[in-house]
């Protein structure tokens, strides 16, 4: 799934958080997809995973393809301890 995805390609996440409304949206940048990426996992809240997105060239992940890359192998970032 991530072999096309460029790990320190600049990427934005963009997350809805509550219910579905547009004061809920929130807007990230980020200067690697590899930090979006950790960023959606270890600091907003798990329950908001199903509407989240990352995008990063034209490469677009939402929901649980984000975490798949977080437990990737090839993940380059160091994890949260758990």
């Amino acid at each position: 799934m991530n072999a096309a995805l460029d790990w320190t390609e600049p990427a934005e996440l963009y997350a809805v958080l509550g219910a579905f409304r547009a004061r809920n949206a929130h807007y990230f940048r980020f200067s690697s997809a590899a930090e979006a990426i950790r960023f959606a996992i270890e600091d907003m809240p798990a329950a908001a995973l199903r509407g989240m997105a990352v995008e990063s060239g034209d490469n677009r992940y939402e929901g649980q393809q984000i975490r798949a890359l977080y437990d990737a192998q090839d993940y380059p970032l160091e994890r949260a301890k758990r």
